[in-house]
């Protein structure tokens, strides 16, 4: 702990002396006209969020201490350092207080904990491990069990934590069987966690994406429709798009390269799975999600609570945006509503109008009724015993809902200070717009490297990316691509990090050493980033569209696999 105060002390020593200078005397109402008054300055709190994430590793005492930098700014009035001090705390905790009181972001903390429950109740019912099960049946060689690890991977789409934790545990014996590397399997588990429920349309990363989306649109001063922004980012994702086709490639063409070459061939040869004098995870954490002995495994248990979920958020958002149309002032979209309620272009206008925070809330919880009454009337826990089971899975995201209340805070403080309007005036004309997605994508990588979290990143991050963007070229698409290189670029940066909390859950799941994890997938992970920027991200932002750049980056995946890598 003194070790590191004595790195901390440094750092918030020289943020109090030069906030407290008395040039920045200034009022905190004032918004971006603070930029002119703050200038350099009004980057001490993204900057002391960033370097903080890099040296305590702790993205939830970062993101406190960058707002409560700004929050210091804001009331120090020049050299009154006590003022600073507890009205800059008392103003922290009105910034909290207020983003919690936000009727949206009120729905989208609790759409992601109702969803924690709901995610609980599946797998006590042993739903998500009944699919797992006769999945692994049809796994009779090496290409083909970890094309159903794949799939899995795939179908448990709603969380990362329950991908890592069901998906190893049920495939481990069917891979070991089929001398396939515990690094390997440990691979094919991480690269179907996050990168699929970072692009799922629902899951407990969509609820905090779209919050994020929609605070830095705000700042731009556009009220956007953030779950639409969140669907038309998917084909920007390149690095999560590409990971998956990565996988794919590997098990069509049996081929690996780099460390994992060594690792697949060690076991195919020797049957060796792991390297000598590994040491193992061991994932007691899955136990936590096992269903009990008595429980008789139905794929249904998992079907009907996900299918009700989908089902659910599809009919609300219909119905959500079809009477917001309808009370609202907009005559054409009235008319098209009455006249043609189930065209196309009908559908696609009430989900842009929808409320998405409220809906997603409202559809986990019936889903979680549901979930709950299908485990009650099989006997497979009472109700008593449903509803603990549910409150567990909801406090297995609490911390993402303090993430969430710090990064929006943060993201207030930043508006306050005006730190993404002197970012626009000093660098839209000093960065290529070309180049901006990639600069983004690579500064997500670096920080969620640091931190080991995709969350704390996207907070940091989007609040800036998006003006910057916009600044840079106030084109739609233009910012969605760069939204979709922070929400991305995160991902990637989790992957590679060995304090990652999914990689670190991979290691458990697969039974790997966690150091030869993190090595392996590693060189992988680089590998498709560097094509992702260069196949994705540098000609998108020149323009071309995503149907032509990603047809193009999938087929680099592809011929990186079959020229570079080496049979096994």
């Amino acid at each position: 702990m003194r070790g590191l105060l004595s790195r901390l002390f440094p750092l918030l020593s020289l943020t109090l002396l030069l906030v407290a200078s008395p040039v920045w005397a200034g009022d905190a109402s004032l918004g971006p006209a603070n930029a002119d008054y703050f200038g350099f300055w009004t980057l001490i709190p993204p900057l002391v969020a960033i370097s903080l994430a890099f040296i305590t590793k702790n993205v939830i005492l970062s993101l406190f201490i960058g707002v409560f930098s700004g929050t210091f700014m804001l009331e120090a009035k020049g050299w009154a350092i006590y003022d600073g001090l507890v009205q800059g705390f008392l103003r922290l905790t009105g910034e909290i207080l207020s983003s919690l009181a936000d009727p949206w972001n009120a729905g989208i903390v609790l759409q992601c904990l109702a969803i924690g429950g709901l995610i609980a109740l599946i797998s006590r019912m042993g739903g998500a491990k009944a699919i797992a099960e006769a999945l692994a049946r049809k796994a009779k060689s090496p290409r083909s069990s970890q094309f159903v690890t794949w799939l899995l991977g795939l179908f448990i789409f709603f969380d990362d934590y329950a991908n890592s934790l069901t998906v190893g545990p049920i495939m481990r014996p069917v891979t070991d069987r089929m001398r396939i590397s515990r690094e390997k399997l440990a691979f094919l588990i991480d690269a179907t966690a996050a990168p699929i429920a970072g692009i799922a349309l629902i899951s407990t990363w969509v609820a905090y994406e779209i919050g994020l989306i929609r605070d830095g649109y705000q700042i731009i001063g556009i009220d956007a429709n953030a779950y639409g922004v969140f669907v038309e980012t998917i084909p920007y994702r390149f690095y999560n798009i590409l990971i998956l086709a990565f996988v794919v490639a590997t098990f069509i063409f049996l081929r690996e390269f780099g460390p994992m070459y060594k690792a697949e061939r060690r076991a195919r040869t020797t049957g060796e799975l792991l390297e000598k004098n590994a040491k193992p995870m061991v994932a007691d954490e899955a136990t936590k999600l096992e269903p009990e002995p008595h429980v008789q495994l139905s794929i249904w248990n998992a079907i009907i609570p996900i299918g009700t979920l989908i089902v659910a958020a599809f009919l609300g958002f219909y119905f959500n945006g079809y009477n917001a149309v309808m009370g609202g002032g907009d005559p054409a979209l009235v008319t098209l509503l009455s006249d043609s309620p189930m065209s196309f272009t009908a559908i696609r206008e009430a989900f842009g109008a929808s409320d998405a925070s409220v809906v997603l809330f409202q559809a986990a919880l019936i889903a979680g009724l549901v979930a709950i009454f299908m485990g009650v009337s099989k006997r497979i826990f009472t109700l008593e015993k449903a509803l603990n089971i549910w409150v567990h899975g909801i406090k297995s995201l609490n911390i993402t809902a303090v993430i969430l209340l710090l990064a929006w805070s943060l993201s207030g403080v930043i508006k306050e200070l005006g730190t993404a309007s002197y970012l626009v005036a000093v660098l839209s004309e000093a960065i290529p717009g070309w180049l901006l997605p990639s600069i983004i994508f690579v500064m997500g990588s670096l920080i969620s490297f640091a931190t080991g979290t995709s969350y704390g990143t996207m907070g940091i991050i989007m609040p800036l990316a998006i003006p910057l963007a916009f600044a840079v070229e106030p084109s739609h698409s233009y910012v969605v691509l760069n939204v979709g290189a922070v929400l991305t670029g995160a991902i990637f940066g989790d992957h590679c990090s060995p304090i990652s909390d999914t990689t670190i859950l991979s290691s458990m799941g697969s039974a790997c050493d966690h150091i030869d994890h993190t090595k392996t997938q590693l060189f992988y992970a680089l590998s498709v980033a560097v094509v992702s920027i260069v196949f994705g991200y540098i000609p998108a932002g020149m323009g071309y569209s995503p149907l032509i750049v990603l047809p193009v980056g999938l087929a680099a995946i592809f011929a990186l696999v079959r020229f570079v890598g080496r049979k096994v």
